[in-house]
């Protein structure tokens, strides 16, 4: 297990964007990474996935074409890209990784978790 800290959260209007960030204490070098999030009320959900090597990834269809998920193992550094944000987007959008080179993406699937970090979305 590796210890998550997400920052880039905050407050943007409807067709804004922000980058989210997810720096991990040890190594992501094999490991799958991936942007789940969390409405309240809501259970939590897949966002995206990025394989080890960043040549694989996936996402939730609702996000497809807006957000970016990429990652610098160098740096031991998730990102993710959000553009065209929508009020729908409106979550805690948390950072997850797991000793898989590629697999399912089940929120019940990833070992370790960051704290979260705030995105809300204004109309």
């Amino acid at each position: 297990q590796v210890q998550l800290v997400e920052s880039g959260g905050g407050l943007v209007q409807a067709g804004g964007s922000l980058r989210l960030s997810c720096a991990a204490s040890g190594r992501t070098f094999g490991k799958l990474m991936g942007w789940f999030r969390q409405a309240p009320g809501k259970e939590r959900e897949f966002v995206a996935a990025i394989s080890w090597n960043g040549t694989r990834s996936d996402y939730k269809d609702s996000v497809k074409g807006r957000f970016t998920i990429s990652r610098d193992n160098a740096k031991n550094t998730v990102y993710l890209q959000m553009n065209s944000l929508k009020p729908e987007d409106t979550a805690v959008y948390y950072c997850a990784a797991d000793s898989r080179l590629w697999g399912s993406l089940r929120t019940a699937d990833f070992g370790s978790w960051g704290q979260g970090t705030q995105v809300t979305v204004s109309s």
